[in-house]
């Protein structure tokens, strides 16, 4: 286990998935950055905006093209809690995200190294750099946690 403080864009993450399990949405969050600066965070919010489409790195990703005025976010880095699922890699490609940072690997619905592992097919149109692990363990501590109480044991 680490002893050294994690990357302050994965605290905030963290603390954006704590926020997601409070409202009852599934403990994922994300942040956007742009040389070493946050530019916006977000967490899970499809049960909250009656939208299958919200998970946290589509929010944060929305935002930070609002916020920069581009669609081409390749000067950004994007962390997340969980493995990107395929929708939410395949918006990564089409923003052109410099690199990924995540914690948790997702076996059943991730899609960057299990599934579809969407990055590595021969017609993706970009590839971030990626760096996995980062924040594993508190990430997937939640999930474990947030998935226990629904099903009460």
């Amino acid at each position: 286990m680490n002893t050294w403080p994690l990357p302050e864009p994965m605290e905030q993450a963290l603390r954006h998935a704590q926020a997601s399990a409070a409202a009852g949405e599934v403990p994922v969050g994300a942040v956007v950055t742009r040389h070493g600066q946050i530019i916006c965070a977000a967490h899970n919010a499809p049960r909250t905006l009656h939208d299958p489409t919200a998970h946290a790195e589509m929010v944060a990703i929305r935002e930070a093209a609002r916020r920069l005025g581009q669609v081409r976010l390749d000067d950004c880095e994007l962390w997340v809690t969980l493995e990107p699922c395929a929708m939410c890699a395949g918006a990564i490609v089409h923003a052109r995200f410099a690199k990924l940072y995540y914690g948790a690997s997702d076996p059943k619905g991730g899609a960057v190294e299990h599934g579809a592992r969407l990055f590595d097919q021969p017609t993706c149109l970009h590839r971030p750099e990626i760096y996995s692990g980062i924040g594993e363990q508190p990430a997937a501590d939640m999930l474990r946690q947030f998935f226990r109480e629904r099903r009460g044991s």
